[in-house]
């Protein structure tokens, strides 16, 4: 379950930013103004993100980022939106443990490195003061948890999972430890808090405990 750093790396009255995906020098600019974004979130944090960095660093003049972006709150926001539009996919191991823990270590192993987590720590700090970007963040992980929901779907299927079982619940309980851990208690998270996030969803899923009260029997 990549997060916006991962997913970033793989003129005129334009129409909002990410309601399309334009060619050309629209593309180039937005990109150039998203990796900005995010070289600012790094080095120096959301309050300190300026209009004139993101001008300084994106060489898009500021009167063209504020024409179409308003100001840093759409830019971050437009940068998340972008981010959103990979290809990503959730995996595939062939069982519902093998494609839990594999969500879970992506989520471990996607803010281990200091560097690589700046950018989408960045971004949560971001939704703590902004509340476009807060907006944008939710939207961002929604799309992410719904891609994720095929895991469960296929565990159904194969008879791992009982019939019922809440797919968008069993996804976010996943990762909602890691986070915990990361955001609120700023603990560092590895590979074992991982696995071991993923075997406590998992045992709670074989148990029904997503399934809900009106689930099949």
């Amino acid at each position: 379950m990549n997060d916006p750093q991962s997913a970033a790396d793989h003129e005129g009255s334009d129409p909002a930013p990410g309601s399309r995906r334009p060619g050309g020098r629209t593309a180039r600019t937005r990109a150039a103004v998203r990796d900005a974004v995010l070289t600012g979130l790094t080095e120096h944090g959301y309050p300190a993100l300026t209009v004139e960095y993101v001008a300084e660093h994106s060489g898009v003049h500021k009167t063209t980022l504020y024409r179409r972006w308003g100001g840093v709150e759409g830019m971050v926001a437009d940068a998340l939106a972008l981010a959103g539009e990979d290809r990503w996919t959730a995996p595939d191991t062939g069982s519902l443990a093998g494609d839990l823990r594999a969500l879970a270590r992506e989520v471990a192993e996607s803010f281990a490195d200091p560097a690589r987590a700046a950018a989408p720590t960045g971004f949560v700090a971001a939704a703590f003061q902004s509340p476009r970007a807060a907006e944008s963040l939710r939207d961002f992980y929604t799309e992410r948890f719904r891609r994720c929901e095929c895991v469960v779907d296929r565990a159904v299927a194969r008879g791992e999972a009982p019939a019922g079982t809440d797919a968008g619940a069993v996804v976010r309980a996943v990762s909602a430890p890691l986070f915990l851990r990361l955001f609120v208690t700023r603990e560092p998270v590895d590979t074992g808090l991982a696995d071991q996030a993923a075997r406590t969803v998992l045992a709670a899923v074989e148990a029904g405990a997503f399934a809900g009260e009106d689930a099949p029997v």
